[in-house]
């Protein structure tokens, strides 16, 4: 059974070019505000999209997906282009 602290920190690189790390498990709400990031909300339960990021080419709603483990290197977050926002 994995759980959160089960893997070592994982290599992020933001949209702005600045670097951080994060444990897997951890909500990306929370990972981008300890980047000094806002990441844009909405609902806060997934159903608008308005904290849609990409995430190696992957779209996650921010607030309520976590930063997965990342065995193959570091993640590059983009921000999501939606045309209703």
């Amino acid at each position: 059974m994995t759980g959160m602290g089960s893997q070592g920190p994982v290599t992020i690189h933001w949209p702005d070019g600045q670097i951080s790390t994060a444990l897997p498990g951890q909500d990306w709400l929370v990972a981008a505000a300890a980047a000094g990031l806002a990441i844009p909300t909405g609902c806060l339960g997934g159903s608008c999209g308005a904290c849609e990021i990409e995430v190696n080419g992957e779209i996650e709603r921010a607030c309520i997906a976590q930063v997965p483990p990342s065995p193959a290197g570091p993640l590059t977050v983009a921000w999501a282009s939606d045309p209703y926002w």
